[in-house]
């Protein structure tokens, strides 16, 4: 089935571009790509940009870009969501241009996010540029990376067959765990080429529409140099370094300026579909990703014990 491609862009709403220029190009390594008043936009490859923020209250995803090999696969997903009775409509040319795309639909999930399907997302004018990564961002046939929403109780067999049955991705696996007594985080993953995952969905508690976006580097020692920078600005930490059992990628999760978090790593896994097989995994973690709440707990436990 044709389906979409990749996840080619994000669009955020902030409450303070500058505190997310720091953040994206200080401490997470992108280049700057373009800025007004009322939004930035940053690159992380040779793409025109991969996020987009612009200026608002909300402090949220405001729309998930997905690019479609050409207007044939376009119309034929546009078909099968009008088909489905999902509202899809043009973009129109502004706001294609606006996105730096050749054509645009937009649509919404069952969850009420905004969906952009393209085709034609623009290469930059110029090479990518980064004043601190050793190494590069992986980004290519797997898309911008990927993000993981909150389900808000939409039951999964109607967000699956949205993506899934409409939109062409495919399941990777399911992690249930039990993170307390009565509180079980329930997450599945979907792809739509080789990258382990380019939306995951989960049922938790959690105040915005998204968990997190995650950015994977070619060089392990740009998660540590990162890492520091974070922690050396003062940026708050969701989770520790650690990895995860599903798509293996070392990494650490801090809080964006607008309170959702991005995951930054390196060594993802790539699928297969030929030999893989959706499995059901008990545990989010392998090892680490520790709140940083629990670390200083642990290190004011081991600072008060008696050292002889």
């Amino acid at each position: 089935m044709t389906g979409v491609k990749e996840l080619a862009y994000v669009v955020y709403e902030a409450s303070s571009l500058s505190d997310w220029e720091r953040f994206g190009v200080d401490l997470l390594g992108m280049q700057l790509a373009d800025k007004n008043a009322d939004a930035l936009a940053l690159r992380t490859d040779e793409k025109a940009y991969r996020w987009l923020v612009r200026r608002g209250p909300a402090d949220d995803l405001v729309a998930s870009g997905y690019e479609v090999a050409d207007d044939a696969a376009l119309d034929e997903i546009v078909g099968r969501l009008a088909s489905a009775g999902v509202e899809v409509t043009e973009g129109g040319t502004a706001l294609a241009a606006s996105r730096k795309v050749d054509r645009i639909v937009v649509t919404t999930d069952p969850m009420g996010n905004r969906v952009e399907l393209v085709t034609g997302f623009a290469d930059a004018g110029s090479p990518f540029h980064s004043d601190v990564l050793l190494g590069e961002f992986v980004t290519g046939a797997g898309g911008a990376g990927h993000q993981v929403l909150l389900s808000k109780g939409v039951a999964r067999e109607t967000y699956l067959e949205f993506y899934e049955g409409l939109l062409g991705f495919r399941i990777s696996d399911v992690i249930v765990e039990e993170l307390a007594p009565g509180v079980v985080a329930d997450l599945i993953f979907l792809r739509c080429n080789p990258r382990h995952h380019s939306v995951a969905f989960g049922d938790m508690p959690h105040p915005k529409k998204t968990h997190h976006f995650m950015i994977e580097v070619t060089d392990i020692r740009d998660v540590g140099r990162a890492y520091d920078r974070c922690m050396d600005a003062g940026q708050p930490f969701e989770m520790t370094l650690g990895m995860h059992p599903n798509d293996h990628m070392f990494s650490f999760y801090v809080r964006t300026p607008s309170g959702f978090s991005v995951e930054y790593g390196w060594g993802g896994l790539l699928v297969d579909d030929d030999t893989w097989q959706v499995k059901t995994l008990d545990r989010l973690h392998s090892w680490g990703h520790r709140s940083p709440e629990v670390v200083a707990g642990l290190l004011s436990q081991a600072s008060g014990k008696d050292v002889h």
